[in-house]
């Protein structure tokens, strides 16, 4: 059976499409990879669905995972859908309350975890829980049961036609998953995607890759984000081979370990890579510097096709011998591609690694559209620095009057859990899906995104931050009068703040600080340091990510004569972000000449 009309389809045709090979999945255990071949793959997921069926699982039941990406992460994935029941994976790094609101939201029956530290996470709130039935984990882990016993149960009790007949019932148009976004009311929604919508995305995209089943891919996004859910679901359709990485710190040295055709990444990485190899030429003395950085600035004025004659090409052959294959070697000397998503990737970095033989293809969709609505490729006339690419197949985008970007297709979601009301308000009575997105095409018939229409931002990490959220839980501080959370396409989220000025100056008085002007006081490092415990004091309420990492005080309050404030004493964050673009690059650290 070739055809994938559901996801857990993928498994009988991987046997039976590629050649068999020993890393259909790999993750780093104790210094060493350990490989699972198809077989191995299918047996551990048959496993789980039994063990699930056991417990009296059915159709449309929730499963939640929690876990960094690793091999076990597919197995459950397969387990649990094979049998209709639907996946609810979930980021290893929001807060409690989310946790909680997700694990209750959705009913789910079942949690898998990795280990300890998330266990901590959410040991407290698991009696609120109805009808949860137990908890189990990767890893030896005091109070939860182990994933491997669970797989054990599941041999035992292994019933191959009961696991046919369910499986035979779920159909293209069920849901498979459920993935909770960051809302803007504060609570997670939680976008329901069928089999179909996944599928149509990754066939969509599956001939971008310019390699075969012999290919090997790194990953180390999380598998709970859609995107690269979706790619690896692509990876197994392709027959390419998928290794874990383990973690950010490590990825480089992975990289150089496998060798990998492709990886999919955020602009953040791309940044860090970068950054690093600009600090190592930097280091260089005399004639190996100039070279260095000749090279680097004739790769930042790159252009697609040749386009800047033949005397530019004749010089980047000769920076891609003396300089630019250090850095092919450093991203493991066989990369053939990067695809970039998840938030707007800098022109000039697709330039340089694309002068450097490292193409960087970027694209953009969202959780709502599974995710992919346009992406870049290698066909002709097919990338374009500063865009998003085209609009995949089978899907339809138009712009709305007031720049909206709105889609249809295969891919969009058929609503929020529970929501009606917010499903109404994103999907309209024609079936076009308002992505909250600004955009406009190119003549050529690519996609430029210019702006969002909501306030929620993405990090350069991919994740939406609400600043509104955020800030009114940070303004309950007395030492706080307002502040503004940014971050939009960095790699963290910060924070301009304004003071409350009498409490300050109240407690100065009792600190016995001689208090001057305003704009004096927020520049004494004990006031800085006071400021420094009220953030972290509040980014206690918060997921990682959101959490505001840095922050510059403002000398002055805000104020609608100032023009920081509307009359109904909104923020004006358009004005705010031009009035402090100087504050804002400091805070993170961007360099004007860059």
């Amino acid at each position: 059976m070739n055809d994938v009309t559901r996801l857990f389809d993928l498994l009988p045709r991987y046997e039976t499409t590629f050649s068999p090979k020993d890393d259909v999945f790999a993750g780093k255990e104790n210094g060493e990879w350990i490989k699972y071949p198809i077989g191995k793959y299918r047996e551990i997921s048959d496993a789980i669905s039994y063990a699930l069926l056991s417990f009296g699982v059915v159709k449309g039941d929730k499963i939640a995972t929690i876990m960094p990406s690793r091999p076990e992460w597919n197995f459950l994935d397969m387990g649990i859908m094979q049998i209709g029941a639907i996946h609810v994976p979930v980021y290893p790094t929001i807060s409690e309350s989310d946790y909680k609101y997700i694990l209750y939201h959705a009913e789910v029956k079942f949690v898998f975890i990795s280990g300890k530290d998330i266990f901590r996470k959410i040991e407290h709130i698991l009696n609120e829980i109805p009808g949860l039935m137990g908890v189990y984990a990767v890893k030896e882990t005091e109070g939860a049961l182990s994933l491997q016993s669970f797989i054990e149960l599941g041999r035992q009790q292994a019933a191959p036609e009961l696991l046919q007949k369910v499986g035979s019932a779920v159909k293209t148009n069920d849901v498979a998953t459920l993935i909770y976004t960051s809302g803007t009311t504060g609570n997670p929604k939680g976008v329901m995607l069928t089999h179909a919508n996944i599928i149509s995305n990754f066939k969509s995209v599956a001939h971008i890759p310019p390699f075969g089943s012999e290919g090997k891919a790194l990953s180390y996004l999380p598998l709970c984000h859609v995107y690269e859910r979706m790619l690896n679901y692509m990876y197994q359709y392709l027959g390419i081979s998928v290794y874990y990485a383990e973690s950010m710190a490590t990825i480089g040295d992975n990289m150089r370990e496998i060798s990998p055709d492709i990886l999919t990444t955020v602009p953040r990485l791309l940044e860090k890579i970068y950054d690093r190899i600009m600090g190592t030429g930097r280091k260089l003395t005399g004639i190996k510097k100039f070279i260095f950085f000749w090279a680097v600035n004739l790769g930042l004025r790159y252009e697609m096709d040749e386009a800047n004659g033949w005397f530019y090409s004749l010089k980047l052959k000769l920076a891609n011998k003396l300089v630019f294959s250090k850095w092919r070697a450093a991203v493991g000397g066989n990369m053939k591609v990067i695809v970039s998503g998840g938030a707007a990737l800098q022109p000039r970095l697709s330039r340089v690694f694309w002068a450097a033989g490292i193409p960087v293809l970027e694209g953009y969709g969202l959780t709502e559209t599974s995710p992919v609505i346009a992406v870049n490729d290698f066909s002709e006339n097919g990338n374009c620095f500063g865009t998003v690419g085209k609009i995949i197949r089978d899907v339809t985008v138009k712009i709305a009057n007031d720049g909206e970007i709105l889609c249809k297709g295969p891919n969009v979601m058929p609503g929020y859990f529970k929501e009606a009301e917010l499903t109404g308000e994103a999907i309209d009575q024609e079936g076009w899906f308002h992505t909250g997105d600004i955009g406009v095409f190119k003549k050529t018939g690519h996609l430029r995104i210019t702006g969002r229409k909501k306030e929620i931002f993405k990090t350069s990490l991919g994740k939406y931050i609400s600043p509104e959220l955020i800030e009114n839980k940070f303004k309950e501080s007395s030492f706080i009068d307002t502040l503004m959370v940014i971050g939009e396409n960095q790699k963290f989220a910060a924070a301009l703040v304004v003071p409350d000025f009498p409490h300050l100056r109240s407690w100065c008085a009792i600190k016995a600080i001689p208090y001057t002007t305003d704009s004096e006081m927020i520049a004494v490092p004990r006031i800085k340091k006071r400021f420094q415990q009220e953030i972290d004091k509040f980014n206690k309420f918060f997921g990682a990510t959101e959490q505001v990492k840095r922050f510059e005080l403002i000398d002055h309050e805000w104020n609608v004569e100032n023009g920081e404030l509307t009359a109904s004493l909104k923020l004006r964050r358009r004005y705010i972000n031009d009035k402090y673009a100087p504050v804002i690059n400091t805070v993170f650290g961007i360099n004007d000449l860059d």
